[in-house]
């Protein structure tokens, strides 16, 4: 024989389920939200196709003005994951006291990977 539930057993399930059913919006949000970010990945050349190791390059969010940098591998890469996609930013490289065009990564760009090359004329 099955027995009928208590009033507390059924007041714990219901509010169990009712905190699933909150919770639930907020985790799709956060899952949402994370799948918007953006990946800004690129080498550093010197001249026209010398990878620079080691080049320093930086990323300014013009939105909060905060600036995150970045030393270049071997091969002259770099990367800066998860970036707002409603934010512009700025991103230049230096080495050795040169320094290359500062280009920009506007928020209007909707690509999830963006790759900027960028050079570092000698002096």
């Amino acid at each position: 024989m099955i027995k009928p539930w208590s009033a507390v057993q059924a007041s714990t399930i219901l509010l169990l389920a009712a905190l699933a059913c909150a919770c639930l919006p907020g985790a799709l949000y956060a899952e949402q939200k994370e799948s918007q970010l953006r990946t800004l990945t690129g080498h550093v050349f010197a001249g026209e196709d010398q990878p620079l190791a080691k080049a320093i390059v930086y990323l300014k969010n013009t939105k909060s003005l905060a600036i995150k940098t970045y030393i270049t591998e071997q091969d002259g890469s770099y990367r800066f994951p998860a970036l707002a996609p409603n934010v512009d930013y700025e991103v230049y490289a230096e080495h050795n006291g040169a320094r290359s065009d500062t280009k920009t990564l506007s928020a209007f760009d909707n690509r999830k990977q963006v790759n900027i090359t960028l050079r570092i004329k000698a002096k």
